[in-house]
């Protein structure tokens, strides 16, 4: 019985041992990797910054009302063009009443006052004439008359303003409302028999119409400020439209805002351009655009792809593994330059002919194969 348990025992170390020697086999097997290599080359790259935005009309105004009323006609519709004195609508004035029986009341009074001067005139005339009065003691007379005529004038003219709101002739109760500018009616916010506000230093008052002209447009967009620093006004950029296709225009750099404001927690700077549009493209006024802008550019440098590159974890200095001629690999520090987020440009660490490990590569690789096999 003794016999039989020592062999069964040996016979289980024997088969441990022989599970721990393929274990430690297998373990140290997966050590040897085959890395993917590639080698630095010359190539060009250009860094661009983006600018959002959107593409509107350089001279945009708003049609408001001098006096306040109700919309009795509107003349244009959305889309229209229209010449700088154009009739756009006319105001039909509802008076205060108060307003109203105060100015009557004033040419009543003015009234009196001119009939009284009027008499006293007539009079002082005769006198004049059979050498009864002086010339000043009648030309004071007369001075008084005009001066009431005056007064007599500016009231009924107050009174035709508040009941018509002009001061013309004429049975019309409606103000004209013209454009101010030669251009495209983007917007009529208000319909016939809406009541408007007249603009005033107090009050902004109703907006009839918003016309712009179409003619020229500018892009406005916003940068980070990450990147402002590197724009100048006068430089070239390209807006793209996306909702034309994606379609190109060149445009020129004309303002860069001197205070960014926090959004989102970045800082935004808002930049302006002129748009250069072919006049066969039909423009709408707040196009989505987006401004590409180069900020530096350099040819023939050596650069690397930028997926190449590993960081230190401490202290985050960039290098890159280069295999040696006997199959291992070095770490390399390397100084890097100007990037466009694919290639990187190399200044110092790595030279031409090196091959350099793909890190991130050939394990995945390896395991698709084997997954397919």
């Amino acid at each position: 019985m003794n016999k039989t348990v020592k062999i069964i025992l040996g016979i289980v170390v024997l088969v441990l041992l022989v599970i721990v020697l393929k274990y430690f086999k297998d373990a140290n097997s997966k050590d040897i990797v085959d890395y993917k290599t590639e080698e630095p080359f010359y190539t060009s790259i250009d860094t661009k910054a983006v600018a959002t935005g959107k593409l509107i009309p350089e001279e945009e105004i708003e049609v408001k009302p001098q006096i306040s009323g109700i919309v009795d006609k509107i003349f244009v519709e959305e889309g229209d063009l229209v010449k700088k004195g154009d009739l756009i609508a006319k105001i039909r004035v509802v008076p205060n009443e108060q307003a109203l029986v105060s100015a009557s009341s004033r040419i009543k009074s003015a009234r009196f006052s001119y009939d009284n001067a009027k008499i006293l005139f007539d009079r002082n005339k005769a006198l004049f004439e059979k050498g009864v009065i002086s010339k000043q003691d009648f030309e004071n007379s007369d001075l008084s008359l005009n001066q009431t005529k005056e007064s007599l004038d500016q009231a009924q003219n107050d009174y035709q303003i508040i009941k018509r709101g002009s001061i013309m002739g004429g049975s019309s109760a409606n103000t004209n409302i013209i454009a101010q500018i030669s251009g495209t009616v983007l917007e009529i916010p208000v319909r016939e028999g809406y009541q408007v506000i007249q603009s005033n230093n107090f009050n902004a008052g109703t907006t009839i119409a918003t016309i712009a002209d179409m003619s020229i447009m500018i892009f406005e967009g916003k940068v980070d400020e990450a990147e402002v620093g590197k724009l100048e006004e006068g430089k070239e950029i390209t807006v793209i439209l996306g909702a034309i296709n994606a379609k190109e225009f060149p445009a020129k750099l004309t303002f860069i805002a001197p205070k960014g404001v926090e959004e989102n927690g970045a800082v935004q700077f808002t930049i302006k351009a002129d748009v250069e549009i072919d006049p066969s493209t039909k423009i709408r006024a707040g196009y989505s655009a987006n401004a590409e802008i180069q900020i530096e550019s350099k040819d023939s440098i050596l650069a690397i792809k930028e997926a190449l590159l590993q960081f230190n974890r401490i202290t985050e200095a960039p290098f890159v593994e280069i295999l040696k001629e006997d199959g291992k690999f070095e770490k390399k520090d390397v100084e890097l330059g100007i990037s466009d987020g694919i290639n990187i440009e190399i200044l110092e660490g790595v030279e031409e002919g090196n091959k350099i490990k793909v890190w991130n590569k050939a394990s995945k690789d390896d395991e698709d194969e084997d997954e397919d096999n």
